[in-house]
């Protein structure tokens, strides 16, 4: 194994380690309380304190991402959350299970994710040559998946035999291993050509080099689309499971398992075939299948035929999400890599609570089942309009 490989191995290593133990704590807390309150308001309130926080630290961690050692970055983040995981767990062995604990706990997470995720997107050209970075990607897209087909497995027998605080002590153990792998890669600070200015005048320069290349402006309004439309299917899909088919936990866990091995059949077929020619055209496909599958979720009726389809809805989730990154990775150049993902993750992150505060509200008066139909509908017509106004830039 040369250096540089055995550099990548680590990185995957402790990022999919640091995912698995977050997703265990992010199903714990969904599921905890969808069994509890039966309410999409209630997870409304969830995914706003899990995302937005996000939104608002983002910019200055695409900043600090250009600035500092992002390796660096990334190990006090996970630090970070760790810690705040430590002492909700003590909270909840002491006996105070609030549920706005959970949301308070949620929105320190999200802190710290919306520093840690621009570093992590941008330090992934430090590490990978060009022409590997759709190979690597499909690989750690594979790997996510597996641990997330664990995730929900390892959540649901916590929630089903032991203390949820065991959960989150699971990821403060994950973080800390986490660490200690990232301790062992070598990550130089990226050389940068132009002034160190403010941390006001860096965010303008890379607001305007993002928006000023019309591939990354129209990436940017497809992800603003794509996320709102995604929120029905990625936070609704629990309840309606719990109102339609049952409210064992392992009806949930269910739910979460036949997505993550989709994922992972999705993200073999990426690191193996997955040298796509033409990345705005994977995208535009990839956006017309998830608004397809999404739709008919929304009328399976059945639950077998219900985990059929969110498998296939699943293969393209490593499928676009490499296509899109590795077309960022490619056109942005490294000193502003971290801001041009940091807006991308501002997109992303504050999408999904923008549609919750729709969606939520929404659910509690017509079925989950409609909204499905309705957003995969949109999402097909999202998926064809980003390829007619995008397909004459470039063919990457």
């Amino acid at each position: 194994m040369t250096q540089n490989n055995k550099k990548v191995g680590l990185f995957l290593l402790s990022q999919n380690i640091s995912l698995f133990g977050s997703s265990v704590v992010g199903f714990a807390i969904i599921w905890h309380i969808t069994l509890e309150t039966s309410s999409g308001l209630w997870l409304m309130l969830s995914t706003l304190c899990a995302m937005l926080p996000q939104v608002i630290v983002s910019l200055w961690g695409g900043v600090w991402a250009d600035r500092h050692n992002r390796k660096t970055l990334i190990m006090l983040t996970d630090g970070f959350i760790a810690i705040s995981t430590f002492g909700l767990a003590v909270a909840f062995w002491l006996g105070f299970q609030r549920l706005e604990l959970l949301l308070a706990v949620s929105v320190v997470r999200s802190i710290g994710a919306g520093i840690q995720t621009p570093a992590v997107h941008a330090i992934f050209p430090q590490l990978v040559a060009r022409e590997n970075l759709t190979r690597v990607q499909g690989i750690n897209q594979t790997l996510g998946s597996v641990l997330m087909l664990l995730a929900p497995a390892v959540g649901g027998a916590v929630l089903a035999s032991m203390d949820i605080a065991w959960a989150f002590m699971l990821d403060v153990v994950t973080a800390v291993l986490a660490i200690v792998v990232m301790i062992f890669i070598k990550v130089e600070v990226v050389e940068r050509t132009d002034e160190t200015g403010s941390m006001l005048s860096e965010l303008k320069d890379g607001v305007r080099y993002t928006f000023a290349n019309p591939v990354l402006r129209r990436i940017i309004i497809c992800y603003a689309f794509s996320f709102f439309l995604f929120t029905p299917a990625a936070v609704l899909t629990p309840l309606m499971v719990e109102r339609s088919f049952g409210s064992d936990v392992w009806y949930l866990t269910a739910n979460e398992i036949v997505w993550s091995v989709g994922s992972i059949v999705g993200g073999i077929f990426v690191s193996l075939y997955g040298n796509f020619k033409n990345k705005i055209r994977t995208i535009a496909i990839s956006l017309g299948a998830f608004g397809l599958t999404f739709g008919l979720m929304g009328i399976a009726g059945n639950f077998t035929i219900y985990l059929v389809i969110m498998g296939i809805a699943g293969f393209f989730m490593p499928v676009i999400a490499t296509a899109e990154t590795v077309l960022i990775q490619e056109i942005t150049h490294p000193s502003k890599m971290g801001r041009v993902f940091s807006i991308i993750h501002i997109i992303a992150a504050s999408a999904m609570p923008l549609a919750i505060l729709l969606f939520g509200p929404m659910a509690d008066v017509i079925s989950v089942e409609l909204i499905l139909i309705i957003s995969g509908v949109l999402l097909i017509m999202v998926g064809y309009f980003y390829h007619l106004s995008s397909r004459k830039l470039l063919i990457v």
